[in-house]
């Protein structure tokens, strides 16, 4: 594998952290700028909304553009936003540049999986992708945890001057290991990225992200509950037990990135009915503290399986222009976040119990499940037009940039 990922992975570290690190932050910004938690928590919605609206809009205006210096664009972005953070004299301008902090969110990676996949032979495709979101999934483990310590110590805005460190290493990253491909510009341009859209297996696998990250995190919004009053684990406990859904998700990604490369549909059902059996097993689990323990695990490892090839999916699925399709496969992600988390507050708010997000979360990997084979079934069906082959992904990365990269 190039060590161009490496720089995509870095990227993926920064963006996970400034993500989920809010929520470790929100007591403290909260008293700082004298609002109540329930309105500190907008400033997660914001940066939610900055993915959703910029993952599609960003590519697109960027459609013609080098996909290097769109990488590099987008982090600059993204520190820009962490900064104007760290310096936001109180709570308005605190929600604005975490919109803006979210925008470059989706584009980087839906840019970053066309091009990880361009640098690799085409059996290694879902690999390459998995090593990119690894930095995602570490950064639940040690990025998100550190970032919090930092912000309880020595205040929020020292995390997002952090943050916006690690953007600019990963702008040096990008700049120095991700090959050049100046008059090598996508030749797609945005008529065509925009039709690669109108097609039905594209929205299909967009409609199988929503439905299976949406049982994520139906369960996962509501864990710290049902670890402390289902589990029984004391509320200091919770950071560890969540860096130990950092463990597992990093594992289920790379175990989804190896096994998609041999079979991707396979994999993608196998990820979201194992999805789907850990959620309905939650109330069982939940009923002891190693349960609680193992549940938060394989809850990682069982979503994060169907992460590659849910991406790569899309990608194949738009061939002729992949990069508008995988931004916004990254805001389906985030839509899955909004809305997963609205499902299993419906399931508390009826007075089904603790656990039962978890059980919305299921039926809703089961909905996936349910997408996903209608998707086969199209595809089954125009199998006689392609010959029986799936599209593969377009690229547009020169043979010798990757065998560049490759050396590197």
């Amino acid at each position: 594998m190039p060590l161009a990922l490496l720089a995509l992975a870095v990227g993926a570290f920064g963006i996970g952290t400034t993500e989920f690190v809010m929520m470790g932050l929100l007591p403290d910004v909260a008293d700082d700028l004298h609002v109540s938690i329930p309105t500190a928590g907008h400033l997660v919605s914001a940066y939610a909304l900055g993915v959703v609206i910029g993952a599609p809009l960003l590519a697109a205006a960027t459609a013609r553009m080098s996909r290097r210096t769109v990488l590099i664009s987008l982090m600059g972005l993204f520190v820009a936003g962490n900064a104007l953070s760290s310096l936001a004299p109180g709570y308005d301008s605190l929600l604005a540049a975490r919109f803006v902090s979210g925008l470059p969110h989706g584009a980087f990676f839906g840019v970053g999986a066309v091009v990880a996949t361009g640098l690799v032979a085409p059996e290694r495709k879902a690999r390459s992708v998995s090593l990119m979101f690894l930095g995602l999934t570490v950064a639940n483990i040690a990025g998100v945890p550190v970032a919090t310590l930092m912000g309880q110590h020595l205040g929020w805005r020292a995390t997002f001057l952090g943050v916006s460190a690690i953007g600019l290493a990963a702008i040096a990253s990008l700049a120095l290991l991700i090959p050049h491909d100046r008059g090598q510009a996508p030749a797609a341009g945005l008529r065509r990225e925009l039709a690669a859209l109108r097609s039905l297996p594209v929205w299909l696998a967009l409609g199988t992200t929503v439905a299976g990250f949406g049982a994520l995190f139906s369960a996962y919004s509501y864990i710290t509950p049902m670890l402390t009053d289902s589990a029984g684990y004391a509320d200091s406990s919770v950071t560890l037990l969540l860096a130990l859904f950092g463990v597992g998700a990093t594992i289920g990604n790379l175990l989804g990135g190896r096994l998609a490369d041999h079979a991707m549909r396979p994999t993608l059902f196998a990820g979201l009915t194992s999805l789907a059996l850990v959620l309905a097993l939650f109330p069982l689990l939940m009923a002891t503290a190693w349960g609680g323990a193992l549940a938060v695990v394989l809850l990682g490892v069982a979503a994060f399986v169907t992460g590659s090839p849910l991406n790569l999916m899309v990608m194949e699925k738009a061939a002729a222009g992949p990069s508008l399709a995988s931004s916004a496969n990254q805001a389906a992600f985030n839509m899955a976040n909004a809305g997963g988390a609205w499902i299993g507050g419906l399931a508390l708010a009826a007075g089904f119990g603790t656990t039962s997000p978890a059980l919305a979360g299921a039926a809703l990997a089961v909905l996936g499940l349910a997408v996903a084979g209608v998707a086969a079934a199209v595809d089954a069906r125009r199998a006689p037009r392609t010959g029986g082959r799936e599209r593969v992904v377009a690229t547009h990365v020169p043979r010798a940039a990757a065998e560049a990269a490759a050396r590197h």
